[in-house]
């Protein structure tokens, strides 16, 4: 397998905003419209044992970062720059310019090795290896962490940082309650289960209104196939993006980036799974168990807010508009040594799609970015070609 020029414990921000464009930009499109079929997907090939960090980077040697899979050790570089308030080039010299060196020691990525580790001891002493303290525990968002609290902050408005568990609300209801004023709103069962297939088109509005103008196509078969495709017609310099998943196996192809194209292994292809299935939503009932229930908002609207697992236990949270029943917000949460990775994708401008609403407006959130989306045409039960699911085509 070819090592690549990366190190482990830098922080993993991509390294321009063009750059945050395109990736943030072909995950984000990913999931845009909802509809829900009990067909079966067709027979996809088992997935190839993934590779480990340690194998496919170049200097990654820390324990608990080296045995990760190449999808979840950049998942892993991504939380530690959030966490910390960096970019790429704070531990990377030459980060965002054809002179980067991945593999060079600064202090920086020395510091952030013994941090990992003793965070990792840390829960593995007083919380029996439950992930209770990571790196956003200390830092909020700065290089060296506060020890004093600010008194202003004391006596101003309350902490609205959320717990990522929901626990269960007293007189709510049931999970399966609300999914199901949910498909209600969407249509109704019978319209949303006629639904096999659809083609979403539409542009990106650009991340702090850079890089605009590409367009996307969004391909879903039911129940769990799912595949975008982004180009920029008038900058084809930028290469073509496209995020895969055939129901089993998940390819990422992101030009630009430090790993231009992997396949999806660890803890993400189950959140491609979770995003491919959420495109159907009459199976949430069936693929997220142990669901809970409480109320919230956002903003000036009470939302319903529905918790569950999803596949290989990925953590998925559901916000419903208490007035509409429609689906506002979705955030997901892969794993990684030093946190949880989330995922946020936001709702609006639901509109009718041959009985059935789709979401025409939607704001996609990660570790490295922030993009906004409009979806211009809907085309439903139309046939997909399945090599659409497959692997994406290497660039010549």
């Amino acid at each position: 397998m070819k090592k690549w020029d990366v190190s482990r414990a830098g922080l993993m921000r991509l390294w321009s905003k063009e750059v945050i464009l395109a990736l943030a930009a072909v995950t984000g499109v990913w999931l845009a419209g909802f509809v829900w079929t009990g067909h079966a997907a067709a027979q996809a090939p088992a997935p190839a044992k993934p590779g480990t960090a340690g194998a496919a980077f170049k200097n990654v040697t820390t324990g608990p970062l080296k045995g990760l899979t190449v999808d979840d050790f950049m998942a892993s570089m991504g939380v530690i720059s959030a966490d910390l308030g960096l970019d790429c080039s704070d531990c990377h010299p030459g980060a965002g310019s054809d002179k980067v060196d991945w593999v060079f020691d600064t202090p920086q990525k020395k510091t952030a090795r013994k941090m990992i580790e003793m965070v990792g001891a840390i829960n593995k002493a007083n919380f029996n290896g439950a992930q209770m303290v990571t790196c956003w525990t200390c830092h909020h968002g700065r290089e060296i962490p506060g020890t004093t609290i600010t008194l202003d902050k004391l006596y101003s408005a309350p902490n609205d940082e959320k717990d990522d568990i929901v626990a269960p609300g007293a007189g709510e209801p049931t999970g399966a309650q609300v999914i199901d004023k949910y498909i209600a709103a969407l249509g109704g069962a019978q319209k949303v289960n006629a639904l096999t297939s659809f083609i979403a088109t539409g542009t990106s509005k650009g991340y702090e209104a850079l890089g605009g103008g590409g367009s996307f196509q969004i391909f879903a078969k039911a129940p769990d196939q799912r595949t975008t495709q982004i180009t920029f017609k008038d900058h084809p310099e930028r290469g073509d993006s496209i995020r895969a998943f055939d129901g089993k196996v998940g390819w990422v192809k992101q030009p630009r980036a430090a790993v231009p194209e992997f396949q999806l292994t660890g803890s993400e292809l189950n959140g491609a799974r979770v995003d491919a299935m959420l495109a159907f939503p009459g199976q949430i009932k069936t693929f997220l168990t142990g669901l809970r229930v409480n109320t919230t908002d956002i903003g000036d609207s009470d939302v319903q807010v529905v918790q569950g697992s999803g596949p290989g236990g990925h953590l998925v949270t559901l916000y419903f508009d208490k007035k509409t029943n429609l689906l506002v917000r979705m955030v997901r949460y892969s794993q990684s040594p030093v946190g949880r990775v989330p995922t946020q994708i936001d709702y609006a401008d639901y509109r009718d799609v041959n009985g059935v609403k789709f979401p025409f407006q939607y704001t996609f959130s990660w570790l490295d970015g922030r993009d906004s989306f409009v979806i211009q045409n809907v085309k439903t039960n139309v046939p997909i070609d399945p090599k659409v699911f497959g692997k994406p085509a290497l660039d010549k």
